[in-house]
């Protein structure tokens, strides 16, 4: 594999932005990725930083899918599809899936509630399954 300049500064401003959030950004709730239809592991940490507040996947995995977002969801926890698709719990979508392992960031959009946003969904919107969900703790 061949290794471009644009990839090493890639990686670089990477490393330096995370080192950067947990030397200045406060962490706000944090927690770990459970499967649901599919095998997910990893973290998800939220950090309010001076630009705002930020979504943080570290040692994340999922399995490959199609059409995969990244969602908080007004509930503690999903256990399965029926938790939130069936009832119509609030969302608050943050984007499509950048990858379906290592680490990545999203913006969470401002004004977002996140004593009513508990939980972090992998959602693939054709099938309507929740691939796996982190609940977020304080």
């Amino acid at each position: 594999m061949k290794i471009t300049r644009a990839v090493i500064t890639t990686i670089a401003i990477s490393l330096s932005m995370l080192a950067a959030m947990a030397q200045t950004g406060n962490i706000v709730a944090t927690g770990t990725f459970h499967g649901a239809a599919h095998k997910t592991s990893g973290r998800a940490t939220v950090y309010q930083s001076s630009n705002g507040e930020i979504l943080r996947l570290t040692h994340f995995a999922t399995s490959n899918g199609p059409n995969l977002h990244v969602i908080l969801i007004a509930a503690s926890d999903a256990q399965d599809n029926e938790n939130f698709l069936d009832k119509k719990i609030e969302r608050v979508e943050l984007g499509q899936l950048k990858g379906n392992e290592g680490d990545q960031n999203y913006d969470i959009p401002a004004g977002t509630d996140l004593s009513k946003f508990k939980a972090v969904s992998i959602f693939c919107e054709r099938y309507n399954a929740n691939f796996g969900t982190a609940p977020l703790e304080k």
